[in-house]
């Protein structure tokens, strides 16, 4: 399987063929020379769009001085989106607006595949008439998302009022024995509502490639 050696990084252009999706950029540990260099090399020789997760603000600056036409999305930054797809939609669901960075995670993702994203925003169980108002929007997708701290609980209450493919991401959002995320996480994990995904805490990158290939088999 090809793969180009850059010296900081051994880029793996091959991965769309085997998986459909293009490897994208953990930014974490990285310099921004780095960065750049990486972006550079699946600019040049890669295909799909183009992503560095989790950077910080001089690898977002040393990017977008190299590659001005920079799409951000919270920490996340892409290029080279996907055209729109006409069918496949998600919704994005936060219990709180502490939660908004994980879901801006999510939702630069699928944006940068083309898909369309309806986010809705501090519906948590603390107050559950918001999310019964947005019912309509939540069954009419064809993938959701939840995203919620704290007890998780949310991810339950979506699961059992849709029929879609529910993946739910636990953040780390929370006090005390919230224990940073692992309280939803195991809380999301033992879901009444049969059938709902979990992914790692915090990781909206995972979530919203979770989605995308859920999608690409409905596309088939």
């Amino acid at each position: 399987m090809p793969f180009a050696d850059i010296g900081v990084a051994r880029i793996d252009h091959h991965r769309t063929v085997r998986q459909g999706l293009p490897e994208a950029v953990y930014g974490p540990g990285k310099s921004p020379e780095a960065c750049v260099a990486i972006v550079e090399e699946l600019l040049t020789n890669g295909s799909g769009p183009v992503l560095v997760t989790r950077t910080t603000d001089d690898q977002r600056k040393a990017l977008h001085a190299a590659h001005k036409d920079m799409h951000e999305s919270g920490s996340l930054v892409s290029w080279r989106h996907a055209d729109p797809v006409a069918v496949g939609s998600v919704a994005v669901i936060t219990a709180g607006t502490a939660d908004a960075p994980v879901a801006n995670e999510v939702d630069g993702v699928l944006a940068a595949h083309g898909r369309t994203v309806d986010r809705i925003s501090d519906v948590g169980v603390a107050g559950i008439h918001r999310l019964l108002g947005e019912v309509d929007r939540i069954v009419a997708a064809d993938v959701a998302i939840v995203v919620a701290g704290m007890e998780g609980a949310l991810a339950s209450v979506v699961g059992g009022l849709c029929a879609a493919p529910v993946v739910a991401v636990p953040t780390s959002v929370g006090y005390g024995s919230g224990l940073d995320g692992v309280t939803a996480l195991l809380s999301m994990q033992s879901s009444c509502a049969a059938g709902v995904t979990v992914v790692g805490i915090d990781n909206g990158y995972g979530a919203a490639v979770a989605a995308l290939r859920l999608l690409g088999a409905m596309d088939q």
